[in-house]
């Protein structure tokens, strides 16, 4: 074997042409340059996708063609004719409601609730009641009452839609021979409000007076349900102008005798 063989001869070094990278060969450039072309493919594809979203669904719209347009049809309500007289006509014209009438029952001498319900049973249900003696009791409870007056007489016809009132007294009391009328403060001056309920006087006077009541016994007892007290004295004194002044009344109970 010999020892003096020679070791292989290097080409010679060739400089890089003009705007190639130095020191890479050839084919080295070559397999680079083909993925990156490839890429610039690939992202101008994507970028094109997707800058025409718009495009294309405005392409797609019009290839639809015109959309539907919804309308709403109003319908006119037929209104009833109607005469030159600005009346209805025909069989437009609706019913007009009867006025209804009943006999008016004689209700004196029955329980108040009693006749409450014989009035509510022939029709009518407008009804009232007061206290007969004009104490200006109420009828808290009407079992407790019975009827000596009514507004309409027995026996007439009258429409369903009258008001029907009761004069009433307790059950224990007698019907007074004649009802006593409402009180009031004619012509501005003091009636006489001797023998009335203290509540009823009170009635009488304008809301805004001052109003005191005293025992009229020695007793000096309260006058707390003002419609079992009668009226004994009172200041000032009947046909007294009114003009605003205070108002002072003694008082008893009405099973009593003013002193």
């Amino acid at each position: 074997m010999s020892y003096n063989q020679q070791p292989p001869v290097q080409p010679p070094f060739t400089p890089p042409a003009a705007g190639e990278p130095e020191g890479r060969p050839a084919w080295a450039r070559k397999r680079i340059a083909v993925p990156a072309a490839l890429l610039i493919f690939f992202f101008g594809v994507g970028i094109g996708s997707s800058g025409g979203g718009d495009e294309e669904k405005a392409a797609a719209s019009s290839e639809a063609g015109p959309q539907p347009t919804v309308t709403v049809t109003k319908t006119a309500v037929a209104k009833p004719a109607k005469d030159e007289a600005g009346k209805q006509t025909g069989d437009d014209k609706p019913a007009a409601d009867e006025d209804k009438t009943a006999t008016v029952p004689n209700f004196v001498g029955m329980g108040l609730q009693s006749a409450q319900d014989k009035a509510q049973e022939a029709g009518f249900h407008g009804l009232a009641s007061h206290d007969a003696l004009g104490r200006d009791r109420m009828q808290a409870f009407d079992r407790n009452w019975k009827v000596c007056t009514q507004n309409v007489k027995a026996g007439v016809s009258r429409s369903t839609d009258t008001d029907l009132d009761f004069g009433a007294v307790k059950l224990e009391e007698a019907c007074p021979a004649k009802e006593e009328k409402p009180l009031a403060a004619a012509g501005g001056k003091m009636p006489d409000l001797a023998g009335k309920s203290v509540k009823a006087a009170r009635a009488v006077l304008d809301s805004g007076t001052s109003i005191t009541v005293k025992d009229a016994l020695p007793d000096g007892r309260w006058v707390l349900v003002e419609s079992n007290w009668k009226v004994c004295t009172q200041t000032p004194s009947a046909a007294t102008p009114l003009t605003g002044q205070p108002v002072e009344f003694t008082a008893v109970k009405f099973e009593e005798t003013c002193p």
